[in-house]
């Protein structure tokens, strides 16, 4: 049943990657490794490999977590890019039009093997970023917990195929959030408050930074977090 459950993906690209130290999205939250996959709707092969699995998670879920019976509706961690995110009702990023969309995550004494297109390990770890292509393995398994019951997907060997354009989140340039560098020099000459007009932007970035949502990225309303697949 478990190889039925896995699926390596075609080639897909990544984002929100946490692939070398495991993250968390709001304190106190469980730290996992975690990256979201953007499968492109031409490569109806794998999401074709996908809903497989999805179903054969499904159907041990009947046999072994949900006492024999599958629910009505069965909550799984795939989305549309092209819809709107069920936490807020917004559409989602631009990066993930024309794909399906979901998060994969194993905990923190389980880290993925990241490896090139060659199927060395990678060591230097920036060229691992939000925004590359590569190919996943990933494994859909049933869960019941809170009261809940759903699929879930576990996160596996992650291959590099070739760089990407970055993925921001949203993240500012200096000049953005402080001006350019004659506004910046004028603003240096006048006394100084705590908020000037550049401030706003750095509070933005810094956060951003930390690992807060930007308005890019989901935001929690308890459940399943849509994008990471993880409960809140």
């Amino acid at each position: 049943m478990d190889n039925l459950c896995n699926v390596t993906t075609g080639k897909v690209r990544l984002s929100y990657v946490h692939v070398f130290k495991p993250y968390a999205y709001q304190p106190g939250q469980e730290e996992k490794y975690q990256v979201t996959i953007l499968v492109p709707k031409t490569d109806t092969e794998t999401m074709g490999r996908i809903n497989a699995a999805i179903e054969a998670a499904k159907q041990r879920g009947i046999n072994e977590k949900w006492n024999g019976q599958c629910p009505p509706i069965v909550p799984t961690p795939v989305y549309d890019g092209d819809g709107t995110r069920p936490s807020d009702g917004l559409p989602f990023g631009p990066e993930c039009k024309g794909c399906w969309v979901f998060t994969a995550s194993s905990k923190a004494d389980y880290p993925p093997e990241v490896v090139d297109a060659m199927c060395n390990p990678i060591i230097n770890q920036s060229e691992v970023y939000s925004g590359i292509y590569g190919r996943v393995s990933v494994t859909f398994f049933p869960y019941a917990f809170g009261g809940k019951k759903g699929i879930g997907c576990g996160l596996g060997p992650v291959q590099k195929l070739e760089d990407g354009e970055a993925l921001s989140g949203g993240s500012v340039s200096a000049a953005q959030a402080f001006g350019a560098p004659q506004q910046a020099m004028a603003s240096a000459a006048a006394p100084a408050t705590p908020y000037a007009a550049g401030f706003p932007g750095y509070i933005q970035s810094t956060m951003q930074q930390a690992g807060y949502p930007s308005a890019t990225q989901p935001q929690p309303t308890g459940g399943i977090n849509p994008i990471t697949g993880q409960p809140y």
